[in-house]
């Protein structure tokens, strides 16, 4: 390795040091460098292991840092969108969740902010830690307030490295009391809460018909882009090429929502998928055929 490149290198990682996790764009301007060279030491530097690199993306981006430097991504959490960002909120202020409470919906989205949400896994039940919180601090208790532990000997968790994941398992066999909960009064719900829950509902029952019907075609999901009342966002691999999907909650959709998922794509940069849960209309296929082979509109002047 030339002595030149030598340098560009410890320009990269003493810019690092200096601003904490960069974008590629902001090595290249540091390193005065094209974008495409920049790249190129990066992925040396990353192939060394002398930096590291983030799961979430800015735009087509990845996130470039120091070990150490990991808290100081939740700079660009700005960049989350839709449910990963709210994934994220939740993680940060409970520090731990477990899974098997969630909705499907927050499920999938912390699948998919594995720099900010770690899997742990203690009794054969998957929780999530957020990743500042020490594994240290995690006890199954905060989950099961109606259940009294008779003390045993002092118990260890024990730490596991396992690929990309932590795993944390008991070390003795825990004995248990389990205390019945008391029943709890009713409490009368207001319109705007019932209304809520019932959206709740509607949401996890179209995110699972989505959900089963990717898997019936071998399409997995990577990631959660977007959720609205009337509309799913997620990116997909299928057939090992990544695609973006888009799934409205509606029998009928406009052309107008077709552009729209078109914008979507075009921003994503990635071909695209319409899923609908009725038929698609005669005169949208026959505009669409149409455009198939359309060159140019031009105007007569």
């Amino acid at each position: 390795m030339g002595r030149d490149a030598t340098l560009i290198k410890d320009k990269i990682m003493s810019t690092l040091k200096y601003r904490g996790p960069s974008l590629p764009v902001h090595i290249a301007n540091a390193t005065g460098q094209s974008m495409l060279f920049s790249g190129a030491f990066l992925s040396e530097l990353l192939a060394e292991k002398k930096i590291k690199i983030s799961d979430m993306k800015v735009g087509s981006s990845p996130i470039y840092f120091l070990e150490g430097q990991e808290p100081q991504l939740e700079n660009f959490t700005k960049y989350l969108k839709g449910k990963e960002r709210e994934a994220f909120e939740i993680l940060k202020e409970k520090k731990f969740l477990r899974d098997k409470n969630l909705s499907p919906v927050i499920r999938i989205a912390l699948r998919s902010i594995k720099d900010f949400a770690v899997p742990l896994k203690y009794n054969e039940e998957i929780y999530w830690k957020y990743y500042t919180i020490p594994t240290s601090t995690f006890s199954p208790d905060i989950f099961a307030p109606e259940r009294i532990h008779i003390k045993q000997p002092e118990e260890k968790i024990v730490k596991q490295e396992t690929e990309e994941k932590e795993v944390i398992t008991s070390s003795e066999e825990e004995k248990e009391v389990i205390i019945l909960p008391e029943e709890k009064p009713k409490i009368h719900k207001t319109k705007k809460q019932a209304k809520k829950k019932k959206t709740a509902k509607q949401d996890d029952k179209f995110f699972n018909k989505v959900k089963d019907y990717l898997s019936s075609k071998s399409i997995e999901i990577i990631g959660m882009e977007g959720m609205t009342k009337n509309d799913l966002t997620l990116k997909v691999k299928a057939k090992n090429k990544e695609k973006l999907l888009i799934a409205y909650n509606k029998k009928k959709i406009s052309e107008t929502e077709i552009i729209r998922a078109h914008k979507k794509a075009e921003e994503a940069r990635l071909p695209y998928i319409i899923l609908t849960m009725g038929e698609t209309p005669k005169k949208t296929i026959s505009l669409m055929d149409a455009l198939k082979t359309l060159e140019t509109i031009e105007k007569i002047e």
